[in-house]
């Protein structure tokens, strides 16, 4: 899968260091698979959720929430969002779509 933009995960991980290594390693997986649809993206991240046509990934042991949107038959991966835990509760991320 194509990743649509890692200068949003450095933006990130500029302001939260921890989120460095954990988001590295996020998206090396990514770029590596071709998921042919959520169902099989559900077998590297069974964790991840589905909402409102947006895919959530659990990042750095639930500390953050990465947000995208992805176009499974174009092998693209549009980052949305990144929140800390405590961003993503608050649900203002759902305004902006």
């Amino acid at each position: 899968m194509h990743v649509i933009s890692k200068p949003i995960l450095v933006e990130f991980w500029t302001r939260h260091p921890n989120a460095q290594s954990p988001l590295q390693a996020w998206f090396r997986t990514v770029e590596s698979e071709a998921f042919v649809d959520f169902n099989d993206l559900r077998t590297t991240y069974p964790s991840a959720d589905y909402v409102d046509g947006l895919t959530i990934f659990n990042i750095g042991g639930n500390k953050y929430r990465l947000i995208a949107s992805i176009h499974y038959n174009r092998h693209k991966i549009y980052i949305r969002s990144i929140l800390t835990h405590a961003e993503y509760d608050r649900g203002s991320w759902k305004r902006g779509k």
